[in-house]
């Protein structure tokens, strides 16, 4: 299920998104503020449909339930890559980076199959 993202579709949403809003002329109320503000709204609304779940597994969800899951899920990544857009983030380069710095947070060897935070196994 894991497939990694070829190079250039990261290019590829955003501009299916640039197109999207320039059709629509919602530039204009595109700020960074209100596209933070959008996706946190949007990540509410996709852990909405888990609430209540006992583990929000795909066999819990059903069909029309998975259906609007992968729709919230579409409305986060749109506002996430509009937002790195307006922000002139590279996404793929900082998520290389976030992992670097996650990496030495969380080495493999002391923290394999231990969810808790890096401050409750560092001492």
């Amino acid at each position: 299920m894991n497939q990694a993202m070829p190079d250039g579709e990261l290019a590829r949403l955003r501009a299916i998104v640039r197109e999207f809003v320039d059709e629509r002329d919602w530039d204009q109320f595109h700020t960074p503020k209100n596209l933070a503000s959008a996706l946190t709204v949007e990540a509410a609304e996709l852990l909405e449909h888990f609430q209540w779940l006992q583990s929000g597994r795909i066999d819990e969800l059903g069909a029309d339930k998975l259906a609007e899951v992968r729709h919230e899920m579409a409305d986060v990544l749109v506002y996430l890559v509009r937002l790195a857009d307006k922000l002139d983030v590279d996404l793929l380069a900082a998520v290389q980076e976030k992992m670097v710095l996650n990496r030495a947070k969380y080495p493999a060897e002391q923290v394999r199959g231990d969810a808790r935070k890096y401050h409750e196994y560092r001492k």
